[in-house]
C-alpha cells in the first residue's frame, strides 16, 4: 500500500502530454519572433532614424513590466471554466494575432509604435502565465524537461517566422516596395503569424487539464510559503533608487542626454517611490502584495536576478542593433529602399531562423549537459558560447559565415529560456507561481528599459553611431551573465527521468 507522501505526489506525466502544455509556445514564439526580426525594419522604412529605434522599442519592455506582475497575481487567484492560466493563454493569444494582422499595413511611425505595445502586451498576457503553467503542472524533477520543451517549440516557432521573408522572397513575393511603403514579404509574414500564434494556443487549451488550486496545494513537493518580508525597512532602498534618479534627471539636463534616458530616470524615481510608500502603507491590495514579494524575494531569485540582468540586456542589444549592424557593416547601406538593404534585412531574419533552429537542438542536448554537469555549469557555459557568437560580428565579413555565429547564440538563447526558470520554480510555492514568475520578468524587462535608455547614448559616444559595436557589448554581458550564475545556489537532485511513453 502506498504512503500518503506518495499519493500526494504529483503525477509524472507522459511526452505527450508535456508536449501537448508546451505546444502553445510554438505559436506565442512565432509572434515574438516577427516582432523581434521585423520591428526595427518596419520603424525605420516608415522614416525613423537609427538612433531613435531604441526609444520606440521602449514600449515593449515598459509594457512587460506593467503587465507580468499583474498577470502573475491575478492568474495564481484565478479559477473557472477554463481553468487557472489559460484563460489568460486564450486572452492574449487573440489580441496578439490582432495585432500582427494589423502591424504590417500601419500608415505611420505612430501608429507602429502603439500596434508594438499592443503586440508585447498581449503576448506577455500569454506568456508569463506559461512559464507558471510548467510549474503548476510538473513535479520537480520534471520541470527542467517542461522548460526545455519549451525551449525546443521557441526554436521551432521562431525558426520559420523568422526566416518567413526570406522564404517568401524565394518564391517569388515582392521583397521591395514603394517609399514608406512595408514589402508585402513582411505582410504576409505578419498574416501567417496570427493564425499560427492563435492555433497553437488553442491546441494547447484544448488538450491540457489543470488542477484545481486546492489540490494544487495538496501535492506534498509544493514549496511551502515563506513567512511574509518585513518591508519597514524598504524606505532604504527606496531612498537610494529617488537618489539615483534625480541625479540621472541633472545628468540628462547637463551633458543634454538622448531623451530616451529619461525612462531610466523615470523608473528609478518611481521604484524609490513605491518602495518608500510599501514601508509605510496599511494596505493589502495587489500593488502593496506585488511589492512586498519584490522587496522579499527568496535568495536564490535575487542571485538569478542578476544573471537576467546581463542575458537580457545582451539578448535585447542583439534584436534592436543587427538589422541595422548588419545593413551598414556587412552590406555597406543604409538606405532602407535601397535593394541591397531589404536583401540584407532579409539575410537577419535568416539569422535569427538559424539561432532560434540551433536552439531546438540545443534544447534536445542542454538535459544531457545538465546531467553531466549540472545546471550552473551547463548555464555558464551556454551563456560563454553566445557571448563568443555575438563578438564574432566584429570580425566576419561575410555573411554566409555569421551563421557560425548563431550556433553559440542558439545555445545561449536555449538556455536562457529554460535553466533559470528550472532553478527558479524548485524555490517557489504553487500559490505564489504566477505572481513570482511575473516578478522574476522584472529582470527581464528593467534591462531591456536600460538597453533601450542608454545603447543610443552609447554608440553615439563611444562607439561612432557604429551599431555593430552593440551586437560586441552584448557578447561582453552574456559572459558576465556566465560568471554570475556560478553564485546561484543548484538543488542536490538537477537530473530528471525522461517522460514515460
Amino acid at each position: 500500500m502506498k504512503d500518503r507522501a506518495t499519493l500526494n505526489t504529483k503525477p509524472t506525466l507522459s511526452f505527450w502530454q508535456i508536449w501537448n502544455m508546451c505546444f502553445g509556445f510554438l505559436g506565442i514564439q512565432f509572434g515574438f519572433a516577427l516582432q523581434n526580426a521585423n520591428v526595427s525594419r518596419i520603424f525605420q522604412t516608415l522614416g525613423a532614424d537609427v538612433n531613435d529605434i531604441p526609444a520606440l522599442w521602449i514600449a515593449a519592455p515598459l509594457t512587460g513590466l506593467i503587465v507580468q506582475p499583474i498577470i502573475g497575481h491575478f492568474s495564481d487567484r484565478t479559477w473557472n471554466r477554463l481553468g487557472r492560466r489559460r484563460p489568460y493563454f486564450l486572452v492574449g493569444a487573440i489580441f496578439a494575432s490582432l495585432a500582427l494582422l494589423w502591424m504590417p499595413n500601419a500608415p505611420v511611425l505612430w501608429m507602429a509604435a502603439g500596434l508594438l505595445w499592443i503586440l508585447d502586451a498581449s503576448i506577455n498576457v500569454s506568456m508569463e502565465p506559461f512559464r507558471a503553467f510548467v510549474g503548476d503542472q510538473l513535479p520537480t524533477q520534471q520541470r527542467p524537461t517542461g522548460y526545455a520543451m519549451q525551449s525546443f517549440f521557441i526554436g521551432i516557432g521562431a525558426v520559420v517566422a523568422s526566416a518567413l521573408p526570406w522564404l517568401l522572397a524565394r518564391f517569388g513575393v515582392a521583397n521591395v516596395a514603394p517609399h514608406g511603403g512595408i514589402p508585402d514579404t513582411v505582410k504576409y509574414a505578419f498574416y501567417a503569424g496570427g493564425a499560427v500564434l492563435l492555433g497553437a494556443v488553442l491546441w494547447t487549451i484544448l488538450s491540457t487539464r489543470e488542477y484545481p488550486p486546492a489540490q494544487l496545494q495538496s501535492f506534498t513537493d509544493d514549496v511551502a510559503q515563506q513567512p511574509a518580508a518585513d518591508t519597514s525597512r524598504a524606505w532604504r532602498l527606496g531612498v537610494v533608487l529617488l537618489l539615483v534618479g534625480i541625479a540621472v534627471l541633472f545628468a540628462i539636463r547637463h551633458f543634454a542626454l538622448e531623451k530616451e534616458v529619461y525612462v531610466l530616470a523615470g523608473g528609478l524615481i518611481v521604484s524609490g517611490l513605491l518602495f518608500a510608500w510599501l514601508s509605510r502603507t496599511r494596505s493589502s491590495g495587489m500593488l502593496r502584495e506585488v511589492m512586498a514579494d519584490l522587496y522579499g524575494m527568496p535568495t536564490s531569485m535575487r542571485r538569478l536576478a542578476w544573471v537576467q540582468l546581463f542575458s537580457w540586456f545582451a539578448l535585447f542589444a542583439m534584436w534592436i542593433y543587427t538589422t541595422s549592424g548588419v545593413t551598414q557593416t556587412i552590406y555597406g547601406t543604409t538606405d532602407v529602399g535601397s535593394a541591397l538593404y531589404n536583401e540584407g534585412a532579409n539575410w537577419v531574419g535568416v539569422l535569427f531562423a538559424a539561432y532560434n533552429g540551433f536552439a531546438a537542438v540545443a534544447a534536445v542536448v542542454i538535459p544531457l549537459m545538465v546531467r553531466r554537469w549540472g545546471i550552473r555549469i551547463s548555464h555558464l557555459i551556454n551563456l560563454c558560447l553566445g557571448g563568443a557568437g555575438l563578438l564574432s560580428f566584429l570580425y566576419i565579413r561575410d555573411p554566409q559565415w555569421l551563421l557560425a555565429s548563431m550556433v553559440g547564440v542558439g545555445f545561449a538563447w536555449a538556455s536562457i529560456l529554460s535553466l533559470p526558470y528550472a532553478l527558479l520554480s524548485d524555490n517557489l510555492p504553487a500559490a505564489k507561481m504566477g505572481v513570482y514568475m511575473g516578478i522574476f520578468n522584472f529582470f527581464i524587462v528593467i534591462p531591456q528599459l536600460l538597453a533601450a535608455s542608454v545603447l543610443g547614448l552609447l554608440l553615439r559616444l563611444c562607439f561612432h553611431n557604429q551599431p555593430i559595436w552593440a551586437l560586441a557589448l552584448g557578447g561582453v554581458c552574456l559572459l558576465i551573465a556566465g560568471l554570475f550564475t556560478l553564485r546561484v545556489h543548484e538543488p542536490e537532485a538537477s537530473t530528471e527521468p525522461l517522460p514515460a511513453g
